[in-house]
């Protein structure tokens, strides 16, 4: 009884010649649409990066050139890893839908192997009732991992470089906090607000690791 039941319950369905070339535009209609959202992808970053130069040129223009937008430059960098979160998790669902029918439809046709039938229902019902299979926090720090953490990086390393060689090298730990004062604000605590700002990214970044662990990390490969 139970062997007839988990024959049932591993039985393939066997597609017609019409429904296997239904499918077949469907996935090609699934890789041309998150491949049009990878797009979109790398301009949101491709801003980010442009963004940077511009004010890694304006700041070591001269020696006596302001720091200061290598500061601002940080909030446009937080603007863009939004926009770019957000245009994430659309191409997340193509994405998802073409590597479902990868692993589920076109490998079984390969290797011969017969999957259960649950991977139609699942397809089917991210048809009927599309949604988002990711949230903005780990599209965030997904876009983040990948790619904001560099810019982030090369943002660091140009912010203390500029104040530590600009306009001649600093010869005291003193001086070196003197020269990151914007305004009234005093240098410490533009350093410490800096610190917290980096330190939040790298926690960020951690933390939705780590969400992105325990939602798959056992192996399984799901929608998203």
């Amino acid at each position: 009884m139970s062997v007839t039941a988990s024959s049932e319950t591993h039985r393939q369905h066997i597609f017609d010649s019409a429904e296997m070339g239904a499918i077949a535009h469907l996935y090609r209609g699934e890789v041309y649409r998150s491949t049009i959202w990878r797009t979109r992808l790398d301009n949101t970053t491709n801003w980010a990066i442009v963004t940077m130069g511009i004010a890694l040129s304006t700041t070591f223009s001269s020696p006596e050139a302001s720091p200061l937008p290598l500061l601002l430059v940080g909030l446009l960098i937080a603007v863009f890893l939004g926009m770019e979160a957000r245009r994430y998790r659309y191409f997340n669902v193509w994405r998802a839908r073409a590597r479902w029918l990868e692993m589920n439809f076109y490998a079984p046709i390969f290797t011969g192997e017969a999957r259960d039938d649950s991977w139609q229902v699942t397809l089917g019902r991210d048809y009927t009732a599309p949604r988002h299979h990711i949230s903005f926090i780990r599209a965030a720090g997904r876009r983040l991992r990948r790619n904001y953490v560099w810019i982030l990086a090369v943002q660091v390393v140009a912010y203390y470089g500029k104040i530590a060689i600009h306009p001649t090298p600093a010869s005291t730990l003193a001086e070196f906090v003197d020269r990151a004062a914007v305004g009234p604000i005093p240098g410490w605590v533009v350093l410490v607000i800096g610190f917290l700002y980096n330190f939040g990214w790298l926690a960020f970044a951690l933390g939705t690791l780590w969400l992105d662990g325990r939602e798959h990390g056992d192996g399984k490969v799901a929608m998203g």
